[in-house]
């Protein structure tokens, strides 16, 4: 398989995972954190109740690694060309940065907080609190997973322009030839 064939691969699985970790951030900061996070500390019962059987902490973890992953291999694919060093690099920075970094640091222990420790174990106010900072802080990760998408999708359409623009160069037409043999 040449090159160019797992740059194409390395960018599209990229871009791919890049879009469904954001859409997931999306859909659940739509869907699910209204009703998580409108009521505190009742909602947040409410939600421990529901989430029981699977939640976001099964889907996010090994799709954000998946990013993480493809990011670094794609980043080292695409190294030597500098039309597409930097999207690849930036991309995965941010994913890292925004998604992963800032989880561990902001999200972990609220989540903590919130769903792993017994209930009753804070207080009322205190649950609000962590559930407004954890709302505020999700912002971050909506915009790094949104700025991830863009940059991995840019550096796609970067490649498949330069990709069709060599395919366009290597094929010659003869006038009043229209198939592209040249002769």
């Amino acid at each position: 398989m040449s090159r160019n064939r797992f740059i194409w691969i390395g960018l599209v699985a990229l871009t791919w995972a890049a879009m469904m970790s954001f859409g997931g951030v999306a859909a659940e900061t739509v869907m699910l954190y209204p009703n998580i996070f409108h009521d505190a500390p009742a909602s947040l019962e409410r939600a421990r109740d529901f989430l029981t059987v699977s939640g976001p902490s099964d889907y996010f973890p090994p799709l954000g690694a998946s990013v993480v992953l493809l990011g670094v291999a794609t980043t080292v694919l695409t190294w030597r060309d500098r039309r597409l060093r930097w999207w690849v690099a930036a991309a995965t920075m941010v994913f890292v940065a925004c998604e992963f970094l800032f989880s561990v640091v902001f999200f972990w222990p609220r989540n903590e907080i919130m769903f792993v420790d017994p209930v009753g174990a804070h207080s009322p106010q205190y649950l609000r609190q962590v559930a407004e900072e954890f709302v505020a802080g999700h912002r971050v990760r909506l915009a790094g997973g949104a700025v991830t998408a863009a940059l991995a999708f840019t550096a796609l359409l970067r490649w498949a322009r330069t990709a069709a623009g060599e395919r366009g160069a290597r094929t010659t037409v003869t006038p009043g030839r229209s198939d592209g043999s040249g002769g």
